[in-house]
């Protein structure tokens, strides 16, 4: 008999949960103003909202944690860590933040104009925020498959090379600072790449003189599904692989606080020594001097650590095998959801789960609140109150998809807490017929607003 499968980890160190009551929870959520961020830690009882600095650090990155250098400048812990990214990637130069938003400002302070056009595949929030605070338009070139639930491609992350080549082609190149690539793409669903879509992107962007940089949250995550589904790469070892990705990128950011499996952290890396120059002049005026940028010593020690860690083929085996035996019960019990299985998270097609409440009320925010008063379970919208207005209009922004995103956590928890998720949302899902009615907003921020948005129920 073939032995099961099992974590590639044992458990040290366990934090309490508490359970809540079905009551507790509509008035803690109408209290929020039905804003899931406005929650307090407490009164969740599985927090999928995000899997950003929330994972569990391990034995060797605590113990280089207790190593950190707390030098001003030139830290021995800075070194180390530009060792572990130059390894890695393969980029020699590079600059802390303190996380990845701080990354895009300050690569973006650089590079950024007002007028700007900055094509990619489905740019997650703060990128788009980024952009378009410095008043540039992100022009979304993810291939069409990403947008229909139910269809299985291997690589939905994919950028459409006829909408790019439509966009570079349109525009003077010094109106395109870059070519965003998200590796995975979180907003379409945690997709990846493929190796064979990120060279003909770089192919492209050479010809008509734009570089590439990449967003590089999720890299591993990317690198395990190029070696599990792309062929030519089942026998090459994942830092093999992400080596070759990042060998036709220009430049990168990353939000450590994803596969750097680190609380807090994230960092620019780059080919162009000029770059490096004109950013480290914004990294010092908004995060701190270029050898710590907002990051402690301990925590760039932990993260060199981080980085080896999360490029190793068995903690990748762990972590998203946890995340298809959701997304496989959720797809036993008939509930939608973006497929194949993502990287980081299940994402439910809101749209086909509650087709009753109009897109104007919210419909994937509908969604998570009825899951967190069901379970205690605290996911977040990826869709109209994301997607934001129109900076020019000012009108909702009706994006393809509206998800509800499960965001798992690394090394936190078990497949019991697994399976509670799915009953709860099987329990929604058996009710969904009564669930007619969303949400309108009191108040709203003028850019990013899901973070602080106030909501009422209709």
């Amino acid at each position: 008999m073939e032995l099961p499968f099992a974590e590639s980890y044992k458990i040290k160190m366990v934090e309490p949960l508490r359970r809540s009551t079905r009551e507790e929870r509509i008035q803690w959520i109408k209290e929020a103003k039905y804003n899931l961020f406005n929650l307090r830690s407490d009164q969740v009882f599985i927090d999928l909202l995000t899997d950003s600095g929330t994972g569990a650090m391990s034995d060797r990155q605590w113990s280089a944690l207790m190593m950190g250098d707390e030098s001003y400048a030139g830290a021995s812990s800075y070194f180390n860590l530009k060792e572990s990214i130059q390894k890695i990637f393969g980029m020699e130069y590079f600059l802390p933040t303190h996380q990845g938003r701080a990354a895009e400002n300050v690569l973006f302070s650089t590079l950024v104009k007002s007028g700007d056009i900055v094509p990619g595949n489905s740019h997650f929030d703060t990128t788009k925020g980024h952009i378009e605070f410095r008043h540039g338009k992100a022009v979304d070139c993810t291939i069409d498959e990403a947008f229909v639930t139910e269809m299985e491609h291997p690589f939905k992350g994919n950028i459409d090379l006829t909408k790019l080549e439509k966009v570079l082609s349109s525009y003077p190149a010094e109106k395109i600072p870059m070519i965003i690539v998200t590796v995975t793409c979180n907003t379409s669903g945690g997709q990846p790449v493929s190796m064979k879509n990120i060279r003909e992107v770089k192919e492209m962007a050479v010809k008509y003189g734009v570089p590439v940089c990449f967003d590089s949250a999720r890299f591993a995550e990317n690198a395990y599904f190029i070696k599990l589904r792309e062929e030519g790469y089942q026998n090459k070892t994942i830092k093999e692989i992400v080596f070759e990705m990042y060998s036709y990128a220009d430049m990168m950011t990353m939000s450590s606080k994803k596969d750097g499996i680190v609380n807090m952290g994230g960092f620019i890396a780059l080919r162009s020594q000029q770059i490096f120059r004109d950013a480290a002049v914004y990294n010092i005026m908004f995060e701190g001097f270029i050898t710590y940028g907002g990051m402690s010593g301990r925590d760039m020690n932990a993260l060199a650590v981080g980085l080896m860690e999360s490029t190793e083929f068995e903690y990748l085996e762990t972590r998203i095998k946890q995340i298809e035996y959701l997304g496989q019960k959720l797809i036993e019990f008939g509930i939608p959801i973006q497929r194949p299985i993502g990287g980081h998270a299940v994402f439910i097609d809101a749209k086909k789960f509650l087709p009753s409440v109009p897109k104007e009320e919210y419909i994937a925010q509908t969604l998570a609140i009825e899951v967190y008063i069901e379970g205690g379970i605290r996911g977040v919208e990826i869709g109209t109150l994301l997607a934001d207005r129109d900076p020019e209009s000012r009108e909702n922004r009706y994006p393809a998809l509206e998800l509800l995103r499960l965001a798992i956590p690394r090394r936190v928890y078990t497949n019991n807490h697994m399976d509670v998720i799915a009953v709860a949302l099987k329990n929604v899902w058996d009710r969904r017929d009564n669930i007619k009615t969303g949400y309108k907003i009191l108040y709203e921020a003028p850019i990013m607003r899901h973070f602080t948005v106030e909501l009422d129920k209709i």
